[in-house]
Formats: C-alpha cells, sequence, structure tokens
C-alpha cells in the first residue's frame, strides 16, 4: 500500500517518525508523502526522519496557544485548528493524491493538539479528497490520570465516525514496569510503528519477487473497509543463518524436508500474534473480517502453513472473512506475521475509559461547584461589610 502519512500532537509526530525510521532499517517504502502538524514549536524540533519542509505549526497567534502548545485541553486544539485551518488546506494542496492509496492520519487521543485537532484535520481531509482515510489513534494509559481519559473519550467518537476504520493502541496495554515514562512512550512507538508498516506496507515489491501467495493492497483495504475500531497482532522469528554462500537458507535442498518452516511453525506464528498482546485488547470473535501478512523470504513460507492459519484463524475470529498471503522480504532474516482485525467490538479498555472519563467529569463538575460556592461566599463577605450600620 502506498500512503500519505500525517502526525497530529506530538504523540502523532513521535508515531510517524518512528514509522519513518523502521521503513528506512526494513527497506519498505509505505510513506510516499509525510507530514506533521502540532500547536507547540519545540516538538516540532524533535522528529529525526520527517523533513523540516514538512513541519506545521499552528496556532502561533492564537491567544491561549501563541506557539507553546494548547496545555491538553482538546477543545482549544479543535479551535486552533479551525482557525489555522487554510494553512492546513494549503500543505495538503502540496500531497500528489494520486500516488497513495489511502491516507493515514496518527494521534495521541489524550493529548489536547490530537485530541482537540485531530479530527478537523481528518474533516477537511475528508472533504478535499475520495481517497479512504484511516486513524491511528493511542488511547492513554489509566496511569496517565482523568484530563487524558477525558481527552479521549470525547474524541474518540469522533474519530471512530469520520474515519474509514480507526485502528487502536492501549498504552495501558503494553506499559512495562521499570521504565521512566519517556522510556516507556519510546518502546511503544516502536512496537506500533513495526506493526503498522508491517500491516500496511505490504503489496509493495517488484514484481520480480511477487509470488503466487502475495498479498495485494487492495486486500488490505477491503479488510479496513468494515470501518469501526480495529486491532493488529504480531510475532515474529528468526531465521536459521545460512551455512555457505551458496546457500542462503535451508530449503528444499534436503527433500523439502522443511520446506522453509512447515505448516505447523507458520500456524503458530499466527496463534503468538493472535495470543499475544494486541495493540488494542478485544475479544478476538468479535471481528467482523481479519487478515494475516507472512513478512519475510518467500521460500520460508508453506502455501499449506498460509492456509493452516487461515482455517485457524476463520475459528478463533468465528467469521469466514479471512484472508491470508504474504509480503516476499528476501533479504529479511526474520519471518513476521501481522494480523489486522477489524471492526472488533467487545473492547474492555475502551468502556473503561468512557468510564474513568465520567469520573473525571464529575470531579471537574465537584471543583466548579466548590470555586462557585467559594466566589459565592466572598461576595457576600464583602456585601456584608459594606452594610451601612444602624
Amino acid at each position: 500500500m502506498k500512503l500519505a502519512t500525517i502526525g497530529v500532537g506530538n504523540a502523532g509526530s513521535k508515531i510517524i517518525d518512528r514509522m519513518l525510521e523502521f521503513e528506512n532499517e526494513t527497506g519498505r517504502d509505505l510513506c510516499r508523502h509525510v507530514m506533521v502538524i502540532n500547536t507547540a514549536r519545540t516538538d516540532l524540533a524533535k522528529p529525526k526522519y520527517v523533513p523540516e519542509d514538512r513541519r506545521v505549526l499552528i496556532g502561533d497567534t492564537h491567544q491561549k496557544a501563541k506557539g507553546h502548545g494548547v496545555g491538553g485541553d482538546g477543545e482549544v486544539g479543535a479551535e486552533v485548528a479551525k482557525n489555522d485551518i487554510d494553512e492546513i488546506r494549503r500543505v495538503f494542496d502540496d500531497v500528489e493524491i494520486h500516488e497513495v492509496d489511502a491516507i493515514l492520519v496518527a494521534a495521541g487521543l489524550g493529548g489536547g493538539t490530537g485530541s482537540g485537532a485531530g479530527p478537523v484535520v481528518i474533516d477537511e481531509l475528508q472533504k478535499m479528497y475520495d481517497e479512504p482515510v484511516y486513524g491511528l489513534g493511542v488511547l492513554p494509559g489509566e496511569y496517565e490520570g482523568g484530563r487524558p481519559a477525558l481527552n479521549a473519550a470525547r474524541s474518540l467518537q469522533s474519530f471512530v465516525t469520520k474515519v474509514d476504520n480507526f485502528i487502536a493502541f492501549d498504552n495501558d496495554a503494553w506499559r512495562s514496569r521499570g521504565q521512566t515514562v519517556e522510556e516507556g512512550y519510546e518502546q511503544m512507538n516502536r512496537e506500533l510503528a513495526t506493526r503498522i508498516v508491517t500491516l500496511l506496507a505490504a503489496g509493495e515489491v517488484d514484481d520480480s519477487d511477487v509470488g503466487e501467495n502475495a498479498m495485494d493492497s487492495s486486500d488490505i483495504m477491503r479488510t479496513l473497509d468494515t470501518g469501526g475500531v480495529s486491532s493488529i497482532g504480531y510475532a515474529s522469528s528468526d531465521l536459521d543463518k545460512p551455512d555457505g554462500l551458496l546457500s542462503k537458507y535451508k530449503t528444499k535442498d534436503k527433500d523439502e524436508e522443511i520446506n522453509s518452516m512447515d505448516a505447523a511453525k507458520i500456524k503458530g506464528l499466527v496463534r503468538r500474534a493472535v495470543n499475544s498482546r494486541l495493540t488494542l485488547p478485544c475479544e478476538v470473535s468479535s471481528a467482523d473480517r481479519a487478515l494475516i501478512i507472512f513478512a519475510g523470504p518467500s521460500s520460508m513460507i508453506s502455501r499449506k502453513g498460509i492456509e493452516s492459519a487461515r482455517e485457524w484463524l476463520e475459528q478463533e475470529a468465528d467469521t469466514v472473512e479471512v484472508l491470508a498471503g504474504d509480503d516476499p522480504r528476501e533479504d529479511s532474516d526474520t519471518l513476521a506475521a501481522v494480523v489486522l482485525l477489524s471492526n472488533v467490538t467487545e473492547t474492555p479498555r475502551i468502556k473503561e475509559i468512557q468510564n474513568q472519563a465520567v469520573d473525571a467529569q464529575n470531579k471537574i463538575a465537584e471543583l466548579d461547584a466548590v470555586r462557585e460556592e467559594e466566589i459565592t461566599s466572598l461576595i457576600t463577605d464583602d456585601d456584608n461589610e459594606l452594610d451601612p450600620i444602624v
């Protein structure tokens, strides 16, 4: 697949940067157009792989932003994006839309810019282009507090209803102990980039490398066509190093003794992808459609293994809408399986965020009521002091 990728806010910009880094490391060519949008000038300086001329600052003249961010306030983030929509539209005009299959907008739903400006950006993209617009959203962890949960709960519905499919990543499920907050976010961004690039870059290979089981970008788009919220599973296995210069991998030489990895191992890789941490924990059987992609040397992927893995996932997901194929990466020393579960409906973490947001909203209302009482009390006290003495 060929994508135009847009990061909104600090988290979204970092995700796009990690995607470019993973592309560079693995020789992929997914992100044909790149752009990051932010309200904080300092955050725009952080990406390492996003070109300088593809970084857009908005809100630098806004009274509540002034180039320093929106302080986690999603309403201000949306206001800033609406005020600067002409500038955003102008940058969009540079995108050679005929060169891409779809547009991907990445954002952190807990931050003010991502949660507020993200839906505004998506709205504008939907007006300008006919190509699918996919969302890639990071859900804040419970440890991040009530304000990010409130932002996420408010923006999640906007994201899901506005995009053609929303791929979610749950920080709570991926947090590791013993890490600083910054280290944790960095690792999670890399994990997400690995999964999203391995999934969406399939189909973009030289014609000479395409095997009979090769996945096509149209298959990915068909799976995402369900709309709703989607989750990704991933597992990889290191391949044996070659014994000599004339034999890259142990495969068909010994009566196809392994024929690469046998069907059971291929199936096992998919089971690990589904049963390990998904980007969004969910009930697998609640998915409308599913897709499996194997990325690695084509000689290491047996047709029987692909079919066996597909049949297993059909049973687990309780749907016959399961596609499977490979993404040939002949120079790779690993074989990876990525599984897309499209339009999952049983997602406990989303319900938790909604409940956390309600609690946060109630606390904000209580604080506002207390402040109002204090102000009323001060006004009353002042009035009493001014009463004339009779």
